[in-house]
């Protein structure tokens, strides 16, 4: 691998990471907050709260989803063309174009809040106060999104990840001060005050946003006195075109999330009460699902979620340059890179499932779920990083086509697994998996057409031996600290990280060159390795 392609790997993992110790951050953060906002508001204040977010995430994600994506991977292909003419103009009509369609959807939501409630789509009249004060974000979530898109699209990931930290904190403040302030005049109120936090926190979030933009500007400014040839200059029109036509797929990827679990609440519960479940059990291992082995494997991924971000522009890059040996070569890392994480994510949380749902979520129910759910980690993982290189080659319909194919197939074996009584949950956790497992395949096959790349059997088979290994140090720590509990649980986790690391480098998954071209942390574990004799030159 030559120089070039080296440092683009490494600022491609550089963003990675960044991304993933902002996502874990602000997910710390929002878990603090629940857990007080909840002793403010109730069960019944919260409702009321949450009552107006669905009509805010369709907003902005009507207004605004896939935008960034669609930003950033014009400005990667403009730099990469040392078009910086070109890179201006695409952030000003980006930053146009997301202004009104920002004041539209909030001003929509901010008039239509009363019509919502008067024709019964919001069920409690009390939520009014939610649904407007949620308005004012519609605007700034949507017009800051032009922001982040541009500076993804120079692959600095460091202001995208300020700004969810900033946004989150802002959030959570707000959040508790308004409530509490406004709690003596009533729920609606302090749920209300409790919305505005949104607000706050992405106008905030705007505010850093800008800041790194300031900056920035300076050097494109010298960057275009410099630039000596006169490109053509490309109408507002066309660039709006290409940006809807990026974006418009994201858009309905975005959309596919909340169409997925509208179907599996209309088909999970019915289908448990045909397999004998009455409807208060079959509501509960619902719950189970959805409200428990489902966000686990959400948060296991936050490490794919990150990387795809950085990977979009990285891809988008090279192949502007038509450079797709640099293409391969960073589909390669990725792909590499997520396996030595969700492999033994997957692992773990398969051997840990019992106590997970036992100690963490007081739900030993849950257990078959969480277990069955985990191999999703290492499916989520390698659909984030597909769809992530599909939409850097510019191919960003076609994830969104795969993931309705996948979808369809979901619904076909979740009405028929779940109907099943030995599977029951099992069964609908089964077709989630799938789901993911088809979605992949078909990208995989889409990324072997366009770059020629196909997985080597290495990168799935070594982390997977390091995984068992690490499984049975698991199993064995459980066997011998059974009446530990909590502290059990800690104790695995502790045997597990390094009993993976030594096994995976054992078996060849992890070598010298894999830590040199990993930022920050990756001297240090070299080094450590080292004084144990391993990762000789």
């Amino acid at each position: 691998m030559n120089a070039t392609n080296t440092d683009s790997n490494n600022k491609f993992l550089k963003g990675t990471l960044i991304l993933t110790v902002s996502s874990i951050v602000v997910k710390v953060i929002g878990s603090l907050n629940w857990i007080i906002l909840s002793r403010v508001l109730g069960g019944e204040g919260i409702g009321l709260y949450q009552m107006g977010f669905p009509v805010y995430l369709l907003a902005i994600t009507v207004s605004s989803a896939g935008i960034p994506v669609a930003i950033s991977i014009i400005t990667a292909e403009k730099l990469a063309d040392n078009d910086y003419r070109g890179v201006k103009r695409v952030f000003s009509v980006s930053l146009g174009l997301l202004l009104i369609s920002g004041l539209v959807f909030s001003s929509a939501l901010f008039f239509g809040a009363g019509w919502l409630i008067d024709n019964h789509f919001i069920r409690d009249g009390r939520a009014y106060y939610s649904l407007i004060a949620l308005a004012p974000a519609v605007f700034f979530v949507t017009f800051l999104a032009s922001f982040r898109g541009y500076l993804q699209g120079w692959q600095i990931m460091t202001p995208t990840a300020a700004s969810e930290i900033v946004e989150q904190l802002m959030r959570v403040i707000t959040m508790l001060i308004f409530s509490d302030l406004f709690i003596p005049y009533g729920l609606a109120y302090a749920a209300g005050g409790a919305s505005m936090g949104a607000g706050v926190g992405a106008f905030c979030a705007l505010l850093v946003l800008m800041w790194f933009y300031g900056r920035l500007k300076r050097k494109l400014h010298e960057e275009i006195e410099n630039q000596l040839e006169d490109t053509e200059t490309e109408s507002a029109w066309h660039i709006m075109k290409r940006l809807l036509v990026l974006a418009l797929p994201v858009s309905l990827s975005s959309l596919m999330l909340p169409i997925g679990a509208n179907l599996d609440l209309l088909i999970v519960p019915q289908r448990l009460e045909v397999a004998g479940y009455a409807v208060q059990h079959a509501t509960e291992h619902f719950g189970y699902l959805t409200g428990m082995a489902v966000p686990l494997v959400n948060l296991a991924a936050i490490f794919t979620a990150a990387m795809t971000i950085s990977l979009v522009p990285s891809i988008s890059e090279s192949r502007t340059l038509q450079d797709f040996n640099a293409v391969r070569a960073k589909t390669s890392l990725a792909f590499r890179m997520a396996m030595i994480i969700t492999v033994p994510c997957f692992m773990g949380l398969f051997f840990l499932a019992e106590k997970v749902a036992s100690l963490v979520y007081n739900a030993p129910g849950a257990t078959g779920a969480i277990q069955t759910m985990s191999i999703g980690i290492l499916f989520l993982g390698m659909h984030q990083i597909s769809t992530g290189i599909l939409q850097g080659l510019g191919r960003t319909a076609i994830p969104v086509i795969n993931m309705i194919l996948a979808c369809v197939v979901k619904v076909v074996l979740s009405w028929n697994l779940t109907v099943i009584p030995e599977l029951g949950i099992r069964g609908a956790a089964m077709a989630t998996v799938a789901d993911f497992a088809v979605a992949v395949v078909i990208n995989m096959y889409f990324i072997y057409k366009f770059t020629k790349y196909s997985m080597p059997i290495g990168n799935i088979l070594k982390p997977l031996i390091a995984s068992c290994v690490m499984g049975a140090g698991i199993y064995g720590v459980m066997v011998v600290k059974e009446g530990w509990g909590t502290w059990t649980m800690l104790l695995t986790i502790a045997v597990a990280v390094p009993v993976y690391g030594a096994a995976l480098t054992a078996c060849g998954g992890l070598k010298r060159e894999d830590l040199m071209g990993v930022p920050f942390i990756g001297t240090k574990i070299l080094a450590i390795g080292q004084k144990f004799g391993c990762f000789k030159e």
